[in-house]
């Protein structure tokens, strides 16, 4: 658009900012016109700008407050990177259809109104993409014409590939098998390679390399956690049973006499509200 163009650098940075991933908008699709947009709401937008990826950037507004996110987010506007529009009903049949989008007339930024994109960002990861995928799809089709030398590092690097899969499937079967086998002999039985699937890295993968399938044990912590709620819910219980009084129950001194301690019954007084 010519009012894109002509926005200050500063303001530009700002968009591209929005728009990029590193913001953590909430995007949504909408239809205009038969034309899928993308759209945000502005409460989304004023939180980017106050957000500490935004503070690290350069070349861009400062931001600190609420209302100087506002007043940028509505200059930002004014160039028609993104349009004030009113969201309706789905497009389609379906609920989870995106909704109807149509621009308003009034422009202005306010945090509880939508707001579409009229601006794609920078397109560099686009064409880099697309310049990648010719380049693989030219060097296919122009394998045979290859150097036998290129072709044959190829061929051996395709079966490395091939190899290290088969090898990765081969220990996944042969350590439940060997799994299964210890449970019968020698209970609980034992884990060739135990964090062979999960989440840690190439070389934890394999360490350690053996282990017990030994139940984890509860912690003593979680316990005594555990043992304290429910003397609290216990104490709350007899709270309530006693009509909002709390008894606390002493325990008995003997006499100085020797003479064995006497039986003491609460005594509990009702007082006649004063009236406030």
């Amino acid at each position: 658009m010519e009012q894109q163009a002509k926005a200050p650098p500063e303001i530009k940075n700002v968009a591209q900012f929005l728009r990029g991933g590193s913001a953590g908008m909430k995007v949504r699709v909408g239809a205009l016109n038969g034309k899928r947009l993308d759209y945000f709401k502005g409460r989304s937008a004023v939180k980017a700008l106050l957000s500490p990826a935004y503070a690290k950037l350069s070349n861009v507004p400062k931001i600190t407050t609420e209302e100087e996110a506002m007043r940028t987010l509505s200059t930002v506007n004014m160039f028609a990177f993104y349009l004030r529009v009113q969201r309706g009903g789905p497009s389609g049949p379906s609920s989870s259809s995106p909704k109807n989008l149509q621009i308003i007339p009034e422009q202005k930024f306010t945090k509880d109104e939508y707001y579409a994109w009229f601006y794609e960002g920078s397109q560099w990861t686009t064409y880099a993409g697309g310049i990648v995928m010719v380049a693989v799809m030219l060097a296919g089709v122009m394998f045979p014409l290859w150097p036998p030398i290129m072709r044959l590092g190829v061929w051996y690097l395709s079966i490395a590939m091939l190899g290290l899969i088969g090898l990765f499937f081969a220990i996944a079967i042969f350590r439940l098998i060997f799994y299964i086998i210890t449970v019968l002999v020698a209970s609980p039985g034992i884990w060739i390679f135990p964090k062979l699937f999960a989440d840690v890295g190439f070389v934890e993968s394999f360490i350690p390399a053996w282990e017990w399938d030994l139940p984890k044990k509860k912690s003593k912590k979680s316990k005594k956690d555990k043992g304290k709620e429910k003397e609290q819910s216990d104490a709350a219980e007899k709270h309530r049973q006693n009509g909002g009084a709390f008894i606390e129950e002493l325990p008995e001194e003997p006499s100085s006499s020797g003479e064995q301690p006497r039986n003491r019954n609460a005594v509990i007084e009702e007082v006649e509200d004063d009236g406030t």
